[in-house]
């Protein structure tokens, strides 16, 4: 479950299964998952319904976090895909319900490689796999 000490994170909403993905960076995820649940603020989230967390990457860095945010929006659609499906196959809301013990899994570093680097094939040149 998403706590107030959820680090920095990277993260990414969607209307649903393979539906609107929106791509963010937090340094509190709690908070910012919670204004996009309620729509709390105009914009991309609230006009598409982008309000279930699907993936998040947790960081030491917001520089780190940032970085990592921009490789993600230049990766095709399908890489973003790949990437929810490796650690969330069934796209559960991560952020309540039993989707919640998977991302206090990935938050605190107890899942292994496959839900670090879920790609399969080509990768941006620049991007880091960890």
């Amino acid at each position: 479950m998403l706590t107030a000490d959820t680090p920095i994170a990277v993260y990414i909403m969607a209307s649903g299964r393979n539906g609107t993905l929106y791509i963010g960076v937090t340094s509190n995820l709690e908070a910012r998952v919670l204004q996009h649940k309620r729509a709390a603020q105009p914009g991309f989230t609230r006009d598409y319904n982008c309000r279930r967390l699907v993936w998040f990457e947790p960081h030491g860095q917001m520089s780190e976090a940032i970085q990592r945010e921009k490789k993600l929006k230049h990766w095709k659609r399908d890489w973003k895909l790949q990437l929810i499906e490796a650690a969330n196959p069934d796209w559960r809301d991560l952020s309540d319900g039993d989707g919640g013990r998977k991302a206090e899994a990935l938050r605190a570093g107890r899942l292994g490689p496959r839900f670090r680097r879920p790609l399969r094939g080509q990768r941006p040149k620049d991007d880091d796999p960890s």
